[in-house]
């Protein structure tokens, strides 16, 4: 199939393929997870934690981010027609739940965190999860647009 080419002025501009996400979106995906994991990461190395409390909160976000991703590829493949198990799509709810719940706890018995950083925590987190879900669907729904030429 031939690409659609548009031209603006003196710039070639290729048009996104039916389903691809825009470049904007793309970007902003990406960025929102760079800035969320960064700030989360920056936020530790600087906190007056031990380090093995940094280690727990390094370790639920790198469980989080993994639990989200996967369970978005479990939702996505059932939505797709693409087979998955009920043990595998039941696991990825309960991890993202169980990651969830490790940085609530957390945070919520942290004694040595003033509230404003719970939060900030809280909401790194957030961010990272959502944009990592968000990254994982672009690249899927790139990888797929591309694929039906």
């Amino acid at each position: 199939m031939i690409e659609k080419v548009k031209k603006t002025s003196n710039k070639v501009k290729e048009e996104r393929k039916e389903g691809e996400p825009s470049a904007a979106f793309k970007g902003a995906s990406w960025a929102a997870l760079l800035i969320g994991v960064a700030a989360y990461i920056i936020g530790l190395f600087n906190a007056a934690m031990e380090l093995n409390e940094k280690g727990y909160y390094f370790a639920v976000l790198i469980f989080g981010l993994y639990a989200a991703i996967s369970l978005q590829k479990a939702v996505r493949d059932k939505e797709d027609g693409i087979p998955v198990t009920g043990i595998y799509y039941g696991i990825s709810w309960f991890a993202l739940i169980v990651a969830v719940s490790l940085m609530a706890i957390g945070l919520y018995n942290a004694g040595s965190i003033i509230l404003s950083e719970k939060g900030f925590y809280a909401m790194a987190f957030v961010l990272s999860l959502f944009a990592s879900v968000a990254v994982q669907k672009n690249i899927r729904d790139t990888q797929a647009a591309r694929e039906r030429e």
